[in-house]
């Protein structure tokens, strides 16, 4: 069967050999090294390119099996072994971006292939090093360790055994007795488990610190930096950032708290009572899962040809897996197999309107793979993490026009909330980056000192917040909650700069919705080929490093949620 046919439960599960993967990996870097010209280099940066792709499609089936089903020991096993073996395979492809950047023939290459890609080549190599493969495997472990210790989360509630992800409906319910009782439940959980979440936080920040000092590095954090392919912006650029944040956002949002605290006829809100719109409870979509996957065909129809077909193809081929379950990783994500040329979308439906982001969110990530296709050289197919979230994001915006297929008499109460809750994340989200900065800043801190300081950044840039009666989250273990904290170091900062955008597609869309989804699926099609403010302003997208551009950007989005509020206040009338 052709690949471009095979259903998600048709891939091969194949676990990788090292043996086999070295052998082959030699000769392709012989070839590369023996070359007599950047033509003849140019043919084997592709051969090693598909041959990297096979590798990581392997371990990205592994990586979506075990997901769907962290209780499956054949999954389990597998994915343990990929723990082992990624950074080993990543040891020989170092060896290959070595030699790219050492290449006689660079001046060259980088005319065809773009000088960034050795930009990027030249500081993924100042983040690896052989010499810490083991502290690697170490890490890759400890990680799966955390995501299955909350993937097996049994808590008994309203008369059933529910997960994590199963319980987030319950925290916007109108009933303030269940929203109370059923987090205090989840803080329980966490309460039984904190000894454990708390020794595998400690010992990834050991080993990770430890890497750093290997590298050459003052702290994980410049190592961190690194890794996450940042070529264009600095920590101390990320903290001029957040300080826009604090000082332009933080008051905003504090008003739309109060606002809402009004609307819910609760004048103290606690911690538990924010999740809630509407007091006469929040918009959720109307229908099955099958109801809202047709919702969303038709709406991708709508929006384009090219997005119609390719939606169509992720139904067909089954990379939609939607429904929360037993034994299922939590969250949601979009992972890419590049043998297919095909994405997968991963979540956890629980019945409330994060059901339907998840349709506009990940698919806007998955246009994005699908989109980049086509593009050979693997390290210009994939973007940097605050470019993927620009793509993920405007799509939540862009598909404003056909929410009423989602949510029925919701449509308007929708249209407001998620544009007030995607205001009022930029303070959480900054929230997240500072506390991983403070984190590795303070390596030897112990837990109650990590947990203090989290409270603190809290009462910083969401002083809203209050938690009387939940002496766990007042002490502040609410963070372990966080899986990027675990899995992805200063992977959260990227989700603030990218709603930034986000934005600027929202207003441009509403001026002009032709011209905003143009230059939608040229930035998508972009893939990696640029990095970040490099790509802002190939497309005239305003920088939120830039002074300025927060409140810029804020004053006619302002304009946008007043004109949602008073649509709110006429569908009521």
């Amino acid at each position: 069967m052709k690949n471009e046919l095979l259903k998600f439960e048709e891939f091969p599960f194949i676990l990788p050999s090292l043996k086999k993967v070295t052998n082959k990996f030699e000769k392709l870097l012989a070839e590369f090294q023996s070359a007599s010209s950047a033509k003849a280099q140019l043919k084997s940066i592709k051969k090693i390119g598909k041959f990297s792709d096979e590798i990581v499609n392997q371990m990205t089936v592994i990586s979506v099996r075990h997901s769907i089903d962290t209780r499956d020991e054949q999954y389990s096993k597998a994915q343990d072994i990929v723990d082992q073996l990624s950074p080993q395979i990543q040891a020989l492809f170092n060896r290959y971006q070595k030699a790219l950047v050492a290449s006689k023939f660079r001046k060259e290459l980088e005319g065809k292939l773009g000088s960034f890609l050795f930009t990027k080549t030249e500081l993924s190599l100042k983040a690896f090093d052989p010499s810490i493969v083991t502290e690697l495997q170490e890490e890759n472990k400890l990680v799966s360790e955390y995501e299955k210790l909350l993937a097996s989360a049994q808590i008994q509630f309203d008369g059933k055994t529910l997960n994590l992800s199963q319980m987030g409906k319950y925290a916007e319910s109108k009933d303030r007795d269940i929203r109370k009782s059923s987090s205090k439940e989840v803080e329980q959980w966490f309460g039984t488990q904190e000894a454990k979440l708390a020794d595998i936080f400690s010992k990834l920040v050991v080993l990770r610190t430890s890497m750093a000092k290997k590298l050459g590095y003052r702290s994980f954090t410049e190592m961190a930096y690194a890794r996450m392919g940042r070529t264009d912006y600095t920590p101390k650029d990320v903290k001029n950032y957040r300080d826009q944040i604090l000082e332009f956002v933080v008051p905003f949002v504090k008003k739309n708290v109060r606002k809402q605290s009004r609307r819910i006829g609760i004048p103290s809100p606690q911690f538990y009572d924010l999740a809630l719109t509407f007091n006469d409870g929040n918009p959720t979509p109307k229908g099955t899962t099958q109801n809202l996957v047709q919702a969303a065909q038709k709406m991708y129809n709508d929006m384009g040809e090219e997005i119609g077909e390719f939606f169509k193809q992720m139904v067909d081929r089954h990379l939609l897996d939607l429904e929360a379950k037993t034994g299922k990783r939590g969250g949601g994500y979009m992972t890419y197999f590049p043998k297919y040329k095909m994405p997968f979308v991963f979540s956890n439906f629980n019945g409330t309107s994060g059901d339907v982001d998840v349709l506009t969110h990940e698919i806007g990530h998955a246009f994005q793979g699908y989109m980049s296709r086509n593009i050979k050289v693997n390290e210009l197919r994939d973007p940097t993490m605050e470019e993927a979230e620009i793509h993920s994001m405007s799509m939540e915006f862009l598909a404003t026009p056909w929410m009423k297929d989602f949510f029925k008499e919701d449509q308007s109460k929708y249209l407001f909330s998620h544009l007030e809750s995607s205001i009022n994340f930029l303070p959480y989200g900054v929230t997240v980056d500072e506390f991983q900065h403070w984190i590795y800043e303070n390596p030897n801190a112990t837990h109650e000192q990590r947990c203090a300081s989290w409270r603190e950044l809290e009462e910083k840039y969401t002083p809203f917040k209050k938690y009387k009666g939940f002496p766990l989250y007042e002490k502040g273990i609410r963070w372990m909650r966080q899986m990027h904290i675990y899995a992805s170091p200063f992977y959260y900062i990227d989700y603030t700069l990218a709603q930034v955008v986000a934005f600027q597609f929202l207003v441009l869309a509403t001026k002009n919705r032709d011209k905003a989804w143009k230059k939608y699926v040229k930035v998508c099609a972009s893939g990696g080929k640029y990095p970040f403010t490099a790509l802002l302003k190939k497309f005239k997208l305003k920088n939120p490093f830039e002074l300025g551009t927060i409140k810029k950007t804020f004053r006619p989005l302002k304009k946008i949620l007043a004109s949602y509020e008073a649509g709110l206040n006429s569908a009521s009338a």
